[in-house]
């Protein structure tokens, strides 16, 4: 761990952001060296800062949290990131581990482990909680185990993100244009949610999107 290291926060709250700010800047060898309220300002800030470290929210405005994380992968291999979310472990913390995060914390559980989760992830080590470390080997126990009691947990992470965006209310070229694919690609991940989900039409699947959305924004 560098003497002082470097922490760039990005994350679409500017309270939160705060909040985050203050804590970490509590500790003495950890400086955050910028905020950012979306992926092309993080992604900007990354290239002029050259962090030792990025914090995620895993829901941003322009694009989710993983895709930032892969760009950020794919770029700068070396740079650790560490996710935080709201939102339900079953779903998104095994994806974004999978993807090469090297933590993954929610952010009811901050004020009491978000120092550790960073320090360790300095240290080149991987931090997760108790519950997503026995989730994971108890997979790999029982691998017919699946996804677990949502079925949403088996979509792969490109359909997660494209059911994620009909239930924001994303038409299918404004998806496309967001995750950088065709309209067609889009309507192929479409008829693979239905099937797997069991929905019968694009009417259902919207209505079922949209549902799932307002969940995840009133989780703790």
């Amino acid at each position: 761990m560098h003497a002082t290291s470097k922490i760039l926060i990005v994350d679409d709250h500017p309270i939160f952001r705060k909040g985050l700010s203050q804590l970490l800047g509590e500790e003495k060898d950890l400086v955050v060296c910028g905020e950012a309220e979306d992926a092309f300002e993080a992604e900007r800030l990354i290239a002029k800062l050259k962090p030792d470290l990025v914090i995620v929210d895993i829901t941003l405005r322009d694009t989710s949290g993983l895709e930032l994380l892969r760009h950020v992968r794919e770029r700068y291999e070396d740079l650790p990131v560490l996710v935080l979310s709201m939102h339900d472990e079953s779903i998104y913390a095994e994806r974004v581990l999978r993807a090469g995060a090297r933590g993954y914390i929610m952010k009811q559980e901050m004020s009491g482990s978000v120092v550790q989760a960073v320090r360790q992830v300095l240290a080149g080590k991987i931090f997760a909680s108790q519950a997503v470390v026995e989730r994971m080997l108890g997979r790999l126990a029982s691998p017919a185990q699946g996804g677990g009691d949502d079925p949403v947990a088996a979509l792969s992470d490109r359909e997660l993100e494209v059911f994620r965006l009909v239930g924001r209310g994303c038409a299918r070229r404004q998806i496309a244009s967001k995750l950088n694919v065709s309209v067609k690609t889009v309507g192929t991940y479409r008829d693979k949610i239905r099937e797997k989900l069991g929905i019968g039409n694009s009417a259902e699947l919207v209505r079922r999107a949209i549902d799932w959305a307002k969940r995840e924004d009133r989780e703790p």
